[in-house]
Order: structure tokens, then C-alpha cells, then sequence
């Protein structure tokens, strides 16, 4: 078995399946921090399925697209962090 044969066969099915706990996670959360981090975490895994079917095509292009949503996730979560802050003193 080769290395791209792993990557699509082994950990991309992986990513798909811990994708839906994920999702289920974000849809029964109880509190707004479940929530946020595992839309966070839903990024995350987002970047790797891009990254592994990058590696899979060749495409390094797709690379600068994960390197964007990591972005966007970490200035999210930043987001958050600072607005969670701002409710405690509020409180």
C-alpha cells in the first residue's frame, strides 16, 4: 500500500466520520462554547480532508485555500475569546 493509497483510503474516511460527531456535537452543544469550538474543530478537519486531497491530486494550489481557513479559524476564535471577555465583565 502506498502513501496515497493511505491517505485516501485510511485517514480520509477517518476525517469523514469524526466530521459527523463533529456535527453532531455543534448541533446538540448546550452551551455556546461547545458550539464555537467545534465549529473551530469542524474547520480544522476541513483543512485536513483539503490538505490530504491536495497531496491526492497534486495540486498545491489547495494548500493556499487551508492556509486561508486557518486563518479565518484562529481570528474566529480570537472573535470569540474577546467577546466572551467582554460578557463576563458585563456580568
Amino acid at each position: 500500500m502506498s502513501l496515497y493509497d493511505y491517505l485516501y483510503y485510511v485517514i480520509l474516511p477517518v476525517l469523514a466520520l469524526s466530521t459527523l460527531i463533529i456535527f453532531v456535537r455543534f448541533l446538540k452543544g448546550p452551551t455556546l462554547s461547545d458550539r464555537v469550538v467545534s465549529l473551530d474543530l469542524l474547520l480544522t478537519t476541513g483543512i485536513g480532508i483539503i490538505s490530504i486531497y491536495s497531496i491526492h491530486t497534486d495540486q498545491p494550489t489547495f494548500l493556499d485555500i487551508a492556509m486561508i481557513m486557518a486563518l479565518i479559524a484562529f481570528l474566529g476564535t480570537v472573535a470569540f475569546s474577546y467577546y466572551m471577555e467582554k460578557r463576563e465583565k458585563n456580568e
